[in-house]
Parts: structure tokens; C-alpha cells; sequence
């Protein structure tokens, strides 16, 4: 078992594993940092930027993004500093201006003490956290989503702004996205996501719907299970 490195965060002292960030020993710690695009499941990215700390390591002093940027012996960590805070009230501020009417980041701009933005309305919804992105390469293996564009016209889309080919309308990127900018509607046996309809499979037994046929397909092959592994739902098994 590895030995534990101590840091100190707020002039406390904070045990943490090798290879632990710095959000995380916060965390363990219940010392709270702001953050949207970090996710158990998922790995460090360091995209929304509100999760900047200031770390003072040999003599020197500067910002890092907590969520991506591991602990070391020795490292000071500062998280409610006057510079900390600008850094935090001004990226809250972009993010509202981009959708103005998410809870998520009015819960966060009001810790903040942020009640409006200073920024002209942009309302494109999407924050590009890449969580929905991430999750459905990461986690579900498929790729079906991606970016499209750099920088201020960036945005996440199918390939070819078509239909989502690949995607196999599970719903793990309307469901992680923070902002809840992504629709997932189920109706009459079908399931809408990404402007694509996936038929849903219905159990033989019940006439329950189980889940999207291509969806169940995918953990057919993905798998090895046998063909009718899914004619039932699981209340009927």
C-alpha cells in the first residue's frame, strides 16, 4: 500500500494518496471547490476552469485547475483567495451568458455571489463541459457525439451534424450533462435523442418496453450474450 502525502489546503493539513488531485483531497476533506465538467466516471478534463485553486510549491505561486492537477509533498493549496474568486466569479459569468436559465449554475453564481452576468446573452445552452462527449467514449464506447468547430464556435453535434448513426440512444449524455441541454423524449415505443428515432424493444412476455433495440444490440455483440437474452424484461425473467 503507498504511503500517503500530506498538503495543506486552507491551513489545513489534508492526507492523500500518490496520484489523488487536488479536488478530490478537497473533497475528502469537505472543503468545497465549484465544478462542472468533473465526473467520478469519468477522467480529468479541466474544461469549465471553475475549479481553479492557487498552489504556492517551492517559492512560487500560481493558478491550476484542481480537477486535473495532482497532489505533491509539500504543495499549499489556497481556495477561497481574492484572485481565486475573480477567476471563479468570471468564468460564472461566461457560463450564465451562455444559458441563463440553468438551476446548476445559478446554485454555483450564487455561492459566488454572482446574480447576473456583465456578458450579452449568448443562450447556446451548452457549456461544452464535454461531459455528454466524454461519457459516451469513455464509458459507453460508442464515439457517436463529438465537436464541431474551435473556440467561440465550437459545439457539440453528431458527425456531419447527421443523423447520430452511431449512437445508440442510451441516454448517459442527456443524462451527465449539467445544464440539461440535451432532449431525450420516449413515446408510443419510440425514443428520440439527437433528432434520431430508436425503436424501442418491448418484453415478450409483459409488452413492458425494455430499452432501445439498437441500444440492446450493441450489449448483444459487445458482450457475447445469447439471441433471446432480451425477449424479456427483468420483471419477467
Amino acid at each position: 500500500m503507498s504511503e500517503t502525502i500530506t498538503i495543506t489546503i486552507n491551513g489545513r493539513e489534508i492526507p492523500a494518496e500518490p496520484g489523488t488531485t487536488i479536488l478530490r483531497a478537497a473533497q475528502s476533506a469537505n472543503i468545497y471547490i465549484p465544478t462542472l465538467c468533473d465526473n467520478d466516471e469519468l477522467n480529468p478534463y479541466g474544461s469549465c476552469r471553475l475549479c481553479m485553486v492557487e498552489i504556492a510549491q517551492k517559492n512560487r505561486t500560481r493558478m491550476v485547475a484542481s480537477c486535473i492537477y495532482e497532489v505533491a509533498p509539500g504543495l499549499d493549496i489556497q481556495t477561497e483567495t481574492p484572485r481565486v474568486q475573480n477567476v471563479r466569479r468570471l468564468v460564472i459569468e461566461l457560463l450564465i451568458a451562455r444559458n441563463p436559465y440553468s438551476s446548476k449554475l445559478k446554485e454555483i453564481a450564487a455561492r459566488l455571489g454572482i446574480s447576473k452576468s456583465r456578458f450579452e446573452l449568448e443562450q447556446k445552452g451548452c457549456i461544452l463541459c464535454g461531459q455528454c462527449v466524454r461519457v459516451c467514449r469513455e464509458v459507453v464506447g460508442v464515439n457517436a457525439i463529438g465537436y464541431k468547430g474551435r473556440g467561440y464556435t465550437r459545439e457539440v453535434t453528431t458527425p456531419f451534424e447527421g443523423p447520430a448513426i452511431d449512437c445508440i440512444a442510451c441516454g448517459s449524455c442527456s443524462q451527465i450533462c449539467p445544464v440539461d441541454v440535451i432532449p431525450l423524449k420516449q413515446k408510443d415505443g419510440i425514443r428520440t435523442i439527437w433528432d434520431t428515432e430508436f425503436p424501442m424493444q418491448k418484453c415478450k412476455s409483459c409488452g413492458r418496453e425494455i430499452a432501445p433495440i439498437k441500444q440492446l444490440e450493441y450489449f448483444q455483440t459487445k458482450f457475447k450474450l445469447p439471441e433471446n437474452h432480451f425477449d424479456t424484461c427483468i420483471h419477467c425473467r
